[in-house]
């Protein structure tokens, strides 16, 4: 089964002179991780640079290439942000984003519920990051904070039709997130694995038993994380067909669907 990568990125990144990233250069990384689609977002907008050319940046590779399904960001800052959603509906996203620890603003400020509840209007995912690099490694000039777990909670209880899917989380962050959720609650998120500890560690084997497998999704993080390091992980754990095919697909296409 070849995977649905739910964490993919182009762009620039902001910190660290990395070189910028074109579809181009996400279809030729696919390889890699033998994945079937992925899902891309632009790091133009998760900083707040200029969400709206990412957008526009994003909607074109989707046209291009049938692999590449678009996640926009939207500001819910801006005047025109409900426009911004309904744009991603109509060009079939799968999913919107919006970042507000990676541009040093309150992630549950009134602004992010209301995009929140927008979102669960229209039956559209949110996506949000806890991080996309390591604190310990960030430019002393980024005033990227993680996303804390305390948020994440807040957010999804705030509306009963509201659906989080969380990359780049931990399993300290998904353990306090789901243990501290109820049942329903817990259902309306979904996890990537691509900053869970595989193999040596049990972090991965042990949330698949403890959170549930059907909770997560792929995702590689690719071109911030090494896209080979996510699929040694489902290979080192010798999961059996049908625990693969859900990492790999059905869980996201289950979530999605509603």
């Amino acid at each position: 089964m070849r995977p649905v990568d739910v964490n993919a990125w182009i762009g620039e990144y902001p910190w660290h002179g990395q070189p910028r990233w074109t579809a181009r250069d996400l279809a030729a990384e696919m390889a890699n991780a033998d994945t079937d689609e992925l899902w891309v977002s632009h790091l133009a907008g998760a900083f707040g640079r200029d969400p709206a050319a990412g957008n526009v940046e994003l909607y074109a590779a989707a046209n291009a290439d049938s692999r590449i399904r678009p996640v926009p960001t939207v500001d819910p800052s801006v005047a025109d942000w409900a426009d911004a959603l309904d744009v991603a509906v109509r060009q079939k996203a799968p999913a919107v984003r919006y970042d507000p620890v990676l541009r040093g603003i309150d992630p549950v400020g009134n602004e992010v519920f209301h995009l929140l509840g927008a979102c669960a209007t229209r039956a559209m995912p949110l996506m949000m990051a806890v991080r996309l690099e390591d604190l310990r490694q960030r430019d002393p000039d980024d005033p990227a904070a993680d996303l804390p777990p305390f948020a994440i909670r807040q957010l999804i209880r705030s509306n009963p039709a509201a659906r989080l899917i969380i990359t780049h989380a931990d399993r300290d962050t998904i353990e306090q997130v789901h243990f501290g959720s109820t049942p329903s609650e817990a259902r309306r998120i979904l996890w990537d694995i691509s900053w869970i500890w595989g193999p040596p560690e049990d972090h991965l084997e042990l949330l698949f038993r403890t959170v549930g497998i059907e909770r997560f999704a792929f995702g590689t993080g690719m071109p911030l994380r090494l896209a080979e390091n996510s699929v040694a992980k489902l290979d080192l754990l010798q999961l059996d067909a049908d625990a693969r095919h859900r990492i790999c697909a059905r869980n996201v296409a289950e979530f999605v669907a509603g």
